[in-house]
């Protein structure tokens, strides 16, 4: 049995998560972590919070990665692999949770960061967080464990297939007249187009522009399986949300609320959102989509729901158990077959140099240039 499988030679996994305020106190000082050595003023950042504000200035995402660790806990059963969680922006922080995993002597860790795609934001910069948050540990004198990260889990069936589910309930809940002529618009966070075209592995390792490739095979993969589940071919798209950079700089379009007066204007009669870029119902889902987006089809008049994400669904947790499972064997040397849907297959195991680089060189863990081998 699998579960019966012995993880080593990992002795510990660490759920890597962004973090996020959990009260109207917290807010300023968590987006004073987030944007950490860009100038903004406080007043600013007050105003980039308000949307924090109407939910009370909770955050759910901090909820749901306890949901998620839980959901871990019971599925690594009989695994013999604990299970720590580090935020890169708030509590419980990546460096303190670090140096509790140190001192109960776990020495080779596995991390999950809650990402499931290519690029500088969802996956180099949590590689540069880890490597901060070593540095400072050794500055402490400890001794350091080696670290490494689970491969992106885009196109994993536990990733997929809550997805396929959701849209397809989705679906079942429009007005019987329209659901059949239901547009699906796969969301996810817009990000530079510089970044988009460097993600993934470059400098002579490829072609970069991995973001927007993983998103549309994900989007197919989902729409090709609510076809042949309802037999309805839905049309669909990839679009975006969450824009949040200077004006001048260009971003992934187009924008939700742009698409959904698109669509409407084309005759679309419904509209399903799936916000498909992120893990869970965190604050960009219930404000970018749930506020704004719902009401921008209301006041269109379009028929609009908007399917879950994977959250701490069973599923994904047992993909989390293969991916811990299949990186164990492969650092064993063993011959193993990675479990991916689609024409993209596996992702890399080890980031290359290159990979998803930053404007300005940082080090970071858990690749093939980490300072930290």
């Amino acid at each position: 049995m699998r579960d019966a499988l012995d993880a080593t030679p990992y002795d510990a996994l660490l759920l890597l998560s962004f973090g996020g305020p959990e009260g109207p106190d917290d807010v300023v000082p968590f987006l004073e972590n987030v944007t950490r050595g860009r100038g903004i003023p406080k007043e600013r950042l007050k105003e980039v919070g308000r949307h924090y504000f109407l939910f009370g200035g909770v955050s759910p995402i901090n909820d749901q990665n306890r949901a998620l660790l839980d959901a871990l806990r019971k599925d690594f059963a009989g695994l013999g692999l604990p299970i720590y969680w580090g935020n890169r922006n708030w509590a419980p922080y990546l460096t303190d949770t670090l140096r509790e995993m140190i001192a109960d002597g776990h020495r080779r860790i596995l991390v999950l960061a809650t990402s499931a795609y290519a690029s500088y934001s969802g996956c180099r910069q949590y590689r540069e967080n880890l490597a901060e948050s070593l540095a400072a540990l050794d500055a402490e004198g400890l001794e350091l464990p080696k670290i490494d990260k689970l491969r992106h889990y885009f196109n994993h069936p536990g990733f997929v297939e809550p997805m396929v589910d959701g849209v397809i309930e989705s679906l079942a809940e429009l007005p019987e007249e329209v659901r059949g002529g239901a547009h699906i618009a796969f969301s996810t966070h817009s990000i530079p187009t510089a970044s988009a075209d460097t993600s993934g592995p470059v400098e002579g390792h490829g072609e970069g522009g991995a973001y927007v490739a993983q998103h549309l095979e994900v989007a197919r993969l989902i729409a090709d399986a609510v076809r042949e589940r309802t037999g309805v071919d839905h049309p669909w798209q990839l679009v975006y949300q969450s824009r949040s950079g200077a004006p001048h700089i260009p971003w992934l379009e187009p924008d939700i609320c742009d698409h959904l007066e698109e669509r409407h204007a084309s005759g679309v009669p419904a509209v399903v959102i799936a916000p498909i870029g992120f893990v869970s119902d965190h604050m960009e889902v219930l404000y970018d989509l749930d506020t704004e987006a719902k009401a921008k089809a209301e006041e269109l008049g379009l028929p609009m729901r908007r399917s879950a994400t994977v959250g701490a669904d069973p599923r994904f947790a047992a993909a989390i158990r293969d991916l811990v499972l299949e990186r164990a064997g492969v650092e064993r040397g063993q011959e193993v077959t990675p479990c991916a849907l689609g024409a993209l297959g596996a992702d890399h195991n080890v980031c290359p140099v290159g990979c998803c680089p930053a404007r300005a060189a940082k080090p970071a863990a858990a690749g093939v240039d980490s300072p930290y081998a």
